[in-house]
This record gives C-alpha cells, sequence and structure tokens, in this order.
C-alpha cells in the first residue's frame, strides 16, 4: 500500500455524512496509515474540476445533487453506470476517472433480503440518480415498476390509493424528510399501504423518517437506507482498491 491515498466525498450541504466516519472507521479496524478521507462541499458541479488536481487522490462517492450531473467529467463509465445513467463512486488511476454505481448493488442486497414473493410490482418514488438504480436492479429482477415524481405521467398529485394498493413495493428515492428537515413527507396516499407492502426508504438519517412512520401505523414491513449505504460503500471500497492493474 502506497503511503498516501485520499478519498472523500461530493455533493453541496453535505456536512451530516455517514461515509467519512464509516471509511475513517475501516481505515482504523485494518490499520491503514496514509489514507484519508475528506468531504469536499462544493456548490456547483464544475469545481470538481480543481478535485482532480489533488495529488494522491483515488477515488471518492458521489452524493445530491451529483450523481447524474457528475457523468460530463469522467473519462470512462463502468456498464452498470452507463445503463443507469448515474454515478455514486469514481475511480482515479493513471489519471483517468471511471464512474461506478455501486447503489444498484446495495439496493439489490437490501431488495432481496426483504422481499417477498407476492411482493411482485413496485412503485418507485422519485427520479434523480438514486431512483434510477433503483430502476435497473427492479429491471434485472424483472419486478415491474412505475416512477411518480413531480413531472411524470402518475405525479404525487394524482397517484391513487388504488395504485398503491396494487404495487406491494414501495421506494422512497427523493431527499424529503432527510435531517434536518425530518418533520416533512412525501404527499402520499398512504390509506393504500397494507401489511402486505414493503416500503424502503433509501434515507437513513433519521433512522425512521416520516414517510416510514406513516407506512408503519398500516402494518407495512420497512426498512430505511442504512444497510444499502453500507453495501455501497463496501463495494466502492473494492473498488478504490481492488481494480489496480
Amino acid at each position: 500500500m502506497d503511503s498516501n491515498k485520499k478519498l472523500g466525498l461530493i455533493g453541496r450541504n453535505i456536512s451530516y455524512s455517514f461515509s467519512k466516519k464509516f471509511f475513517e472507521d475501516k481505515f482504523q479496524k485494518l490499520m491503514l496509515k496514509g489514507y484519508s478521507y475528506t468531504i469536499f462541499d462544493l456548490t456547483e458541479i464544475h469545481e470538481v474540476n480543481e478535485l482532480f488536481s489533488v495529488p494522491d487522490l483515488i477515488g471518492f462517492n458521489v452524493t445530491i445533487p451529483y450523481k447524474e450531473k457528475i457523468i460530463d467529467y469522467l473519462d470512462d463509465l463502468s456498464d452498470e453506470a452507463k445503463k443507469i445513467g448515474a454515478v455514486n463512486c469514481v475511480l482515479i488511476e493513471n489519471g483517468r476517472k471511471t464512474g461506478y454505481n455501486t447503489d444498484a448493488f446495495g439496493f439489490e442486497k437490501t431488495l432481496l433480503l426483504h422481499k417477498k414473493p407476492h411482493q411482485e410490482s413496485a412503485i418507485i418514488l422519485g427520479n434523480g440518480g438514486a431512483a434510477k438504480a433503483v430502476k435497473y436492479i427492479l429491471d434485472k429482477n424483472n419486478i415491474p415498476s412505475v416512477t411518480v415524481s413531480r413531472n411524470t405521467e402518475i405525479n404525487y398529485r394524482n397517484l391513487q390509493r388504488k395504485t398503491v394498493q396494487d404495487h406491494k413495493i414501495i421506494i422512497q428515492c427523493t431527499p424529503v424528510g432527510t435531517f434536518p428537515n425530518v418533520e416533512e413527507c412525501l404527499d402520499f396516499p398512504f390509506e393504500g399501504i397494507t401489511k402486505d407492502h414493503l416500503i424502503i426508504d433509501l434515507i437513513y438519517n433519521p433512522n425512521y423518517t416520516q414517510f416510514i412512520i406513516k407506512a408503519s401505523e398500516k402494518g407495512a414491513k420497512t426498512v430505511n437506507g442504512y444497510y444499502m449505504l453500507e453495501q455501497q460503500a463496501e463495494k466502492a471500497w473494492e473498488i478504490w482498491n481492488f481494480q489496480k492493474k
């Protein structure tokens, strides 16, 4: 291992990030000297260019709102990142910048851990980078899905209780309800949720969003984004350390 390896996270308003603590704990556990993990809070995506000239930077994670915008600044994409159209992990090797999507890996592990056979179709709430990774995994597992966002055909204003009843998996992919705005919640027909539903909210801070609380009141099985987050981070670690030629 080289004596100096820099990693980090790019996003906007990301002081509450899970990743920094996760990776710093990992460096300690593995007794790795000379590794560091920095939060790069960017006001605009073009500021990432300055980051690319940081010596010893071997890669970084990407979070809201840059998972799609980062693509224009990269040299290469993994097959998955290409298909998904969103990147949450970048590897820098010999000056080449390659984008990966480990959200897909993390979400698939979460989904397969909790999904029951009767849960055959899904509603995806949101259409940003995370929602794209979710859709990719649902398609891969032959689970039909409907995307609901502010500007889709079915949107938050016209989403029917019956549609919710008919789709037994609901994945909340928007940042609504994330710390510090923990009282916020999507406008959603919760009366369509039953005990046969699986609700996955990709938010991990707070542990229980208003969305999860309201869904669990209807008896649904609810899961937050923590396990997915851990899994995508482990996958990123693998990419940074085992892709070396």
